[in-house]
């Protein structure tokens, strides 16, 4: 197993108001649900740095109009529709998730995004709660705390068999299981790659998995040779 430490979370948001929590309870998840390797790790970090900055969150509904239009554009295709759910994020959440996703027409806003994945809509929070042993649907807020939603998380990766994709470094099969479609693909690219280089791999070290230099990337090549030089230079 990757050792997940504050420093690795760091790697991923610089601005981690608490890189301490939230490395073990990423570690416990990761271990929970088979996130073990060194690409499953670097590929659940990247995407779930993008959803959320390795924060558990809620989902921000509090939109100007002219953005709604540019996030919904088939439920807002003029600012005459847009403005009654300008800076009105109970409606707004109502408006765009209710009547779905196992969501009365009045339960969109009560489960939108939460927690490090964004977990969205009743019957996610319903199958997820049941798989982590919390009640989410009665206590939606439980995705808010660092161990609750890293789990969840976990359950939604392991359900989704994001481990396959991950271990090939398919980002947008990846990013479209846990988007819908691809959205933010550069920059969920991004975080997978800055992980890549983060997240050891012993490879001489302590690890059977040998060195493929034609394999390797070369951001991967240097992690490992500064890898190598600073454990040398404590012997």
């Amino acid at each position: 197993m990757i050792d997940i430490t504050p420093d690795l979370v760091r790697a991923i948001n610089p601005r981690h108001p608490r890189p301490d929590v939230a490395a073990p309870k990423i570690q416990r998840a990761f271990e929970q649900f088979g996130i073990t390797t060194r690409n499953t790790v670097a590929m659940a970090l990247g995407q779930i740095g993008h959803e959320s900055g390795l924060i558990p969150r809620e989902e921000n509904l509090n939109y100007r109009a002219t953005r709604l239009m540019q996030v919904w554009p088939n439920r807002f295709p003029t600012l005459q529709a847009a403005l009654p759910y300008q800076f009105n994020p109970q409606a707004l959440g109502d408006r765009v998730y209710g009547g779905r996703m196992g969501n009365s027409p009045t339960e969109g806003f009560l489960y939108r995004g939460r927690g490090p994945i964004q977990l969205t809509g009743k019957s996610n929070y319903v199958t997820y709660g049941r798989l982590i042993g919390y009640d989410l649907v009665a206590q939606p807020d439980l995705l808010l705390q660092y161990g609750v939603g890293f789990l969840a998380a976990g359950a939604f990766w392991q359900a989704h068999g994001l481990n396959r994709p991950a271990e090939r470094g398919d980002v947008r099969a990846v990013t479209r299981a846990i988007n819908g479609g691809t959205i933010g693909l550069d920059d969920r690219e991004r975080l997978y790659q800055r992980a890549l280089v983060n997240v050891p791999r012993y490879g001489l070290l302590s690890t059977d998995a040998p060195l493929n230099v034609e394999a390797d990337a070369a951001a991967d090549l240097d992690a490992r040779h500064e890898q190598l030089t600073r454990i040398l230079g404590l012997l």
